[in-house]
């Protein structure tokens, strides 16, 4: 049996303003380091040796898994980056405010853009569009490892993580529109050799 922990990271400094974020390179806040120190503090309390990590190669889920791995004090581990799991790509959103979007599209429009699965921003990704990169890379990179044993951190984005808790937990294009992983929050699951899933816990912030 193998773990995976799939880890959101920190508020970064768009969040923060609330501004689309997309593939823009925004470092943490400070209370993102919080957040992604309480999520190492709660994953040590599961007493699991991770064996491989990885993280997008954008700042904020680069620090997160840094800070995670320092409190573990599990920094030796094996890292792979990849931009397979970037944030998904608000194209003409990014740096923009979601409130003033909202008020120029309309609540519904930016919902949709946001949360629902094949409805893209003008001139970015859908959440369907980020699945055509991150489940192919999580079934080839990632999958191996769990089939193999090995306990796998994953520090990632809310929708390239949706879009793997979407895969994951067999979640229709419907169900994904409630879908929403918070930063800063952890989620486990436990895979048989097989790679089937096992167990699933979400890990409440403090």
């Amino acid at each position: 049996m193998a773990s995976l922990l799939l880890v959101r990271h920190g508020q970064s400094q768009w969040n923060l303003e609330n501004r689309f974020t997309g593939w823009i390179d925004i470092p943490l806040t400070e209370a993102g380091r919080t957040e992604a120190r309480r999520a190492g503090e709660q994953i040590k309390a599961l007493n699991i040796r991770f064996d491989v990590g990885y993280t997008s190669v954008l700042i904020r889920a680069t620090e997160t898994l840094r800070i995670l791995l320092s409190i573990l004090g599990q920094e030796g581990i094996p890292i792979v980056q990849d931009p397979a799991l970037n944030e998904r790509h608000y194209g003409e959103l990014q740096g923009l405010n979601k409130d003033q979007m909202r008020k120029k599209f309309g609540e519904e429009q930016v919902r949709l853009w946001r949360r629902s699965y094949d409805v893209a921003p003008p001139g970015g990704e859908s959440l369907k569009d980020t699945a055509a990169r991150t489940i192919p890379f999580f079934e080839s990179r990632i999958l191996p490892d769990l089939k193999a044993g090995k306990n796998v951190l994953v520090s990632a984005h809310g929708n390239s993580l949706r879009s793997i808790v979407m895969h994951l937990d067999h979640l229709t294009k419907e169900q994904v529109l409630a879908l929403e992983i918070p930063t800063g929050v952890s989620i486990r699951y436990e895979l048989n050799p097989d790679g089937k899933v096992l167990s699933k816990e979400t890990l409440k912030g403090a």
